[in-house]
C-alpha cells in the first residue's frame, strides 16, 4: 500500500456514522403468532432483556388482537439501533417488520403514505421509484421508520429539520387495541405530542409524509486544522443545503462534509475508505495512546491535507450509508448559538482520556414543534461522541454529560444519557402536556417499560 493510499484514509468522512445498523440481534418471529420466552438485545449489546413472548403481527387488525388478548408491557421493535434501553421489557416484544412498504403517493399533494415498519433504506428506494424523496436522511438508514420518528433521528442542514417534522398523518394501534387515525389539520396537539413519542402512545402502524421531487446531490469533503473549521462552520452551514464535521481525536483536524443539489445526472462513487481509516486511528491509540503529543505528531505527517473527495449521486445514496463497525454512542442538541462553544469544551474533555479515537460528529437542524423533539422551538447543534464496541463507555455520560448540560443540552432519545425525569421536565416546555396525553391514552401505562418509567417519572 502506497503512503498516499494510506494517508487518505485518515481524511475520509468517519466516526459516528462508522457503523453499519445491523438489524436487531434477536431472532424475529417469521409469523403472526407470539412466540415463547425470547432473549433480545440491540445491535451493540447496551440493552437486553428476556421478554415474555416476541410476535410479529402483518397487520393492524393482528396488533389490535394482540393488545386486547395479552396482558402487561408491550414495547415495539424495529431495527433495534437505539443505544438507550427503549425496547426491552418483561412483557411482549411486537416487531414491525412484517408492516413494511410504501401505500400510497400523491404527487400534486406532495406525500406519501408509508407502514411504520418500512426501514428507511427501503422508503428511500420505493419513493425514488415514484419520483419521490424524503428532504432530508439521516447518515444510516436501517432504521424502521416508526422508529426514526419516534425518537427524533435527524440528519444535517442548517434550514432542515428532523425526519418526524414532515409527518402530517399518523395511524397508531392504542394500548386498548383501538385504531387511532390523526391528521396535521384536524388534530394539531395529538400530533405535536405523537411525532416524537418514544412508543409510549400505542404502535405506529402508517405514517403520511411530506416528500419531495427525487433529486440528486454533490458531494464534497476536505480536511481543515479544527481552529479554521470551528471558525466557519456556522458559514458553511448557511451557505450548504447540508454540512456537517467530523474531529478527528488527537491529530487536530476536522473532516468537513457539504450536500448540495446536482442538476446532472451521472454518477461517481468513489470506493468507500472509512473502515480502513477507523483501523489507522486504532492503531495510532493503540501504539502511541500514551504518547498523546507524539500521537499528533504521527497523526499531522500521516494526513494529507490538500486531498479532496468528490461524489455525485440520487440524495438517499449519498446521504446514507452502511457502515459495518459498531459502537455505542452519546449525543445532545444544545440551541445553535453556543454550538461551537460546547463543541470546543466537548473536545477537550475527550482529549483528557487517552484511549479515544472515534471520530466526534457536529451537525446542524432546524427547529420544529414536536413537543418532545430535542429541537423543539429552537434550532439546534447536535454533537455525537462515540465509544468503540468493546470497549468501556461509560464516560460518555460520566464526563461528557456534565458539558452537554453546562450548555443546555437535550438529549437524543436513541442515545446513552442519564438525564432525569426532573431535568427532562424542565428542558421541555410541552412536557406536562405530552405526559397528560400519555395517561389519558394508556392509563394503565402498557407501553412502558423501566426506562420510559424513569424517563416520564412513572412509579412502576
Amino acid at each position: 500500500m502506497s503512503p498516499l493510499s494510506r494517508r487518505r484514509r485518515l481524511f475520509l468522512k468517519t466516526g459516528a456514522v462508522a457503523a453499519s445498523l445491523l438489524a436487531s440481534r434477536a431472532t424475529l418471529a417469521a409469523a403472526a403468532p407470539a412466540q415463547a420466552a425470547v432473549t433480545w438485545k440491540n445491535w451493540s449489546d447496551s440493552a437486553h432483556c428476556t421478554a415474555r413472548a416476541l410476535a410479529a403481527p402483518a397487520d393492524e387488525a393482528a396488533i389490535a388482537a394482540l393488545l386486547r388478548a395479552s396482558g402487561g408491557a408491550v414495547r415495539c421493535v424495529g431495527a433495534g439501533h437505539s443505544f438507550t434501553p427503549l425496547v426491552p421489557t418483561f412483557g411482549t416484544i411486537v416487531s414491525l417488520d412484517r408492516l413494511s412498504g410504501l401505500r400510497s403517493h400523491d404527487k400534486a399533494a406532495m406525500s406519501a403514505t408509508l407502514q411504520g415498519g418500512t426501514r428507511l433504506s427501503q422508503v428511500s428506494r420505493q419513493l425514488d421509484g415514484a419520483g419521490l424523496a424524503l428532504r432530508n436522511l439521516p447518515d444510516i438508514d436501517m432504521q424502521s421508520l416508526a422508529g426514526a420518528i419516534s425518537t427524533a433521528t435527524h440528519g444535517t442542514g442548517a434550514a432542515l429539520p428532523a425526519l418526524h417534522a414532515d409527518v402530517i398523518g399518523m395511524r397508531i394501534v392504542s394500548p386498548q387495541g383501538d385504531l387511532i387515525d390523526w391528521q396535521q389539520e384536524r388534530h394539531a396537539d395529538q400530533m405535536a405530542a405523537a411525532r416524537v413519542s418514544l412508543g409510549s402512545l400505542g404502535v405506529i402502524t402508517e405514517l403520511t409524509m411530506r416528500v419531495v421531487p427525487a433529486h440528486s446531490l454533490q458531494r464534497k469533503v476536505w480536511l481543515k486544522p479544527l481552529e479554521e473549521m470551528l471558525q466557519q462552520a456556522p458559514e458553511l452551514a448557511r451557505t450548504h443545503r447540508h454540512f456537517e464535521f467530523y474531529y478527528l481525536p488527537f491529530t487536530g483536524y476536522a473532516a468537513a462534509i457539504t450536500h448540495d443539489a446536482y442538476a446532472g445526472s451521472d454518477i461517481l462513487m468513489p470506493p468507500s475508505q472509512d473502515e480502513d481509516m477507523l483501523r489507522d486511528l486504532r492503531q495510532l491509540r493503540d501504539w502511541l495512546g500514551k504518547f498523546p503529543s507524539l500521537r499528533r505528531w504521527s497523526a499531522a505527517r500521516l494526513i494529507d491535507a490538500d486531498l479532496t473527495e468528490h461524489a455525485t449521486n440520487r440524495s438517499f445514496r449519498l446521504l446514507s450509508n452502511v457502515r459495518p463497525t459498531r459502537f455505542n454512542e452519546t449525543e445532545c442538541h444544545v440551541p445553535r448559538e453556543v454550538g461551537i462553544a460546547c463543541v470546543r469544551d466537548v473536545i477537550r474533555t475527550l482529549e483528557r482520556r487517552n484511549d479515544v479515537f472515534f471520530p466526534l460528529e457536529f451537525r446542524f437542524v432546524k427547529a420544529d414543534d414536536a413537543w418532545l423533539s430535542p429541537f423543539y422551538q429552537r434550532d439546534s447543534c447536535s454533537i455525537a461522541v462515540h465509544a468503540a464496541h468493546g470497549e468501556a463507555y461509560d464516560y460518555l455520560t460520566s464526563e461528557i454529560g456534565p458539558v452537554f448540560r453546562k450548555y443546555g443540552g437535550r438529549p437524543h432519545w436513541g442515545k446513552l444519557h442519564n438525564f432525569s425525569a426532573t431535568e427532562l421536565a424542565a428542558l421541555y416546555p410541552r412536557w406536562k402536556d405530552f405526559q397528560a396525553l400519555r395517561q389519558q391514552m394508556d392509563p394503565h401505562g402498557r407501553m412502558l417499560n423501566p426506562h420510559l418509567r424513569a424517563l416520564f417519572g412513572v412509579p412502576a
